[in-house]
């Protein structure tokens, strides 16, 4: 009898000792579940090829509550600090709690976007606002206001990604929208951390689950190096201020894309995660000269004459021209009743080079009839055929593959395009404008600056790419083989490469023979537009280039001068401006406004 009356008063002892003095039993009496709460990591850093950082992170805050928890609190003074009227901090507050997306006793997004300077003086008084707590998210930060259509920018992920992603987005996550952002979001975005805690039956925490047992580390993402040049990067954008068209140069050996300019173009930091973001796309959408537009990606013109490198190639392919025959021009070509004009031109063209650097119209209307009438006039379609096979050869009319999605592909007629158009009825006087880059042929920028690294290389290119290595544990780089054209033999690509040189005499580098091709291409709405393509230096290019600027003129007036301080740049480290000649082009260039709708109003 004793024994159990001493067992009994140890078992009241026992409970008196968990229910009265304990507290921390009665701390985890009151736990009804574990919360699950998402880390998220740090995208990764995105540098230039010289490794000046571009992109970076930003703290960023999203203010949570628990509907239950929030009480006695002074709304005045919690508005004033977040910037916010009672009205969106009630309608913030206030959810329909009868659906099954809110609980009172479940935290919910009061407020996102809170930027680390608000939420720096917001968090001196959070104490006076329980039932509020912060989650912390990283959004990008820039260090150059340059750059916009390839870096590109994050943005909430939308449903049908959640839905594909297998569960590892959820709704408010920050996804890559475009540009590298969104083609290298498997590498920047990181992988997300999970901390547990426990919780009381009104929601509050009450210490970490199982002392972090089960927490997981987020990951940083995996920083990126671009093949960008920042410093030509911002010189081009300069350069293209208050003009429509676009810049694209490529390091002629590795397909590296050195500048990739779209103009008009915006700073990158206005479609960074925050408030006014909705702002600034509104008013850029609205805008008539569609900055928003990659026109170095997406932009289809024709080529116009810096068409004439490439179809002499053709010819000197197909033997139906050697480098020292030359033609009579009489200031058009002639063909029955028909007069194709010719550019006038003072010397004779006495050979291909001299063709190439007056841009004789006649020269290449010749040369494409002979190209593809080589099995006789009657039968242009299997001469129609072959030519469009080089241009493909070339990379034109499909997509190059560069590391941006939508890239355009450009159109390139082929035998097939014409039996449709003019219902078998055509020969080649009917579509002689495409000798001289006109017509049906459309190209984009990208493809034009890799025309002029294809003639650089004398017959090869490797893909145009924009990032250069990832940083794992090193620096990883991805590798790229030689594309070859259907014209390989350096010594067709001599005289087309010397007339090139030729061309740029007016406006000499100094130190740096360079090579290029003018183009004026005709534009039926308005004036016409001014493009080049060239490399530099003649021998061992290191950088390969296109400019094109619509409704500008002459080849020759802007987009010929752009080119060559930009070669300058790039290869001299500046441009001159003691050389006066270099002074007033850049001067000119930079004061020039050739807004069409800037214009108009």
């Amino acid at each position: 009898m004793g024994t159990i009356v001493f067992a009994a008063l140890v078992l009241l002892f026992k409970c008196m000792q968990l229910q009265v003095i304990d507290k921390d039993y009665q701390t985890k009496a009151n736990i009804t579940g574990v919360h699950e709460m998402t880390m998220y990591p740090s995208r990764g850093l995105i540098y230039d090829r010289n490794k000046n950082l571009l992109v970076n992170n930003k703290a960023m805050y999203d203010l949570k509550v628990t509907y239950n928890q929030v009480k006695d609190i002074d709304t005045a003074k919690f508005c004033k600090l977040l910037d916010i009227d009672k009205a969106t901090f009630e309608k913030n507050l206030d959810k329909n709690f009868n659906s099954i997306r809110y609980a009172k006793h479940v935290p919910f997004t009061f407020i996102s976007k809170v930027s680390s300077k608000q939420f720096a003086a917001f968090q001196e008084s959070m104490y006076e606002f329980p039932g509020f707590y912060e989650e912390l998210r990283n959004v990008r930060d820039y260090n150059f206001p340059v750059g916009g259509h390839l870096l590109g920018y994050i943005s909430e992920v939308n449903p049908p990604k959640i839905k594909s992603s297998q569960g590892y987005y959820e709704e408010g996550d920050y996804i890559g929208a475009t540009g590298i952002e969104a083609e290298y979001e498997d590498s920047l975005r990181g992988i997300k951390g999970k901390k547990y805690f426990l919780k009381d039956n009104l929601g509050r925490a009450e210490g970490s689950y199982k002392d972090g047992e089960n927490d997981e580390i987020a990951a940083s993402g995996t920083n990126l190096q671009t093949t960008l040049d920042i410093n030509l990067q911002i010189y081009g954008e300069m350069l293209m201020q208050n003009k429509i068209g676009s810049i694209v140069a490529i390091e002629p050996s590795t397909g590296e894309v050195l500048a990739f300019i779209s103009s008009p173009t915006y700073n990158p930091e206005m479609l960074s995660i925050n408030r006014n973001r909705g702002d600034a796309f509104k008013a850029m959408r609205k805008d008539k000269n569609k900055p928003l537009f990659n026109r170095a990606l997406n932009a289809q013109y024709p080529p116009g004459s810096t068409f004439k490198p490439i179809m002499s190639l053709i010819g000197l392919q197909e033997g139906r021209i050697n480098g020292n025959k030359g033609t009579v021009c009489r200031g058009a070509y002639y063909y029955k009743s028909l007069r194709f004009g010719c550019r006038p031109h003072a010397e004779p063209i006495h050979n291909m080079a001299k063709a190439i650097q007056f841009s004789c119209n006649t020269y290449y209307y010749e040369l494409f009839r002979d190209v593809i009438d080589q099995d006789g006039f009657g039968d242009a379609k299997v001469g129609m055929d072959k030519f469009s096979d080089y241009l493909k050869s070339f990379g034109l009319g499909s997509s190059l593959g560069i590391d941006l999605s939508g890239e355009n592909e450009g159109n390139v007629p082929d035998a097939d395009y014409y039996n449709k158009l003019y219902k078998h009825s055509w020969s080649s006087p009917t579509v002689i404008s495409l000798g001289i880059g006109q017509g049906e042929l459309l190209t984009t920028p990208l493809q034009l600056a890799n025309l002029a690294a294809i003639i650089a290389n004398r017959g090869w290119y490797k893909k145009p790419h924009l990032v250069k290595g990832f940083l794992v544990d090193e620096w990883v780089s991805p590798r790229y083989d030689k594309i070859e054209t259907m014209v390989t033999n350096p010594a067709y690509y001599k005289p087309v490469i010397d007339g090139m040189e030729l061309v740029t005499g007016a406006i000499p580098i100094e130190g740096v023979p360079y090579c290029g091709k003018t183009g004026t291409v005709q534009n039926p709405h308005g004036k016409d537009h001014s493009t080049f393509i060239g490399f530099a230096p003649k021998e061992n290019p290191r950088i390969a280039i296109m400019v094109y600027v619509e409704n500008s003129g002459y080849g020759s007036t802007y987009a010929r001068p752009i080119a060559s301080l930009l070669m300058e740049k790039y290869i001299n480290g500046k441009v001159n401006r003691e050389i006066p000649l270099r002074a007033y082009y850049e001067k000119r260039i930079l004061e020039a406004d050739l807004l069409p709708q800037k214009n108009e109003e």
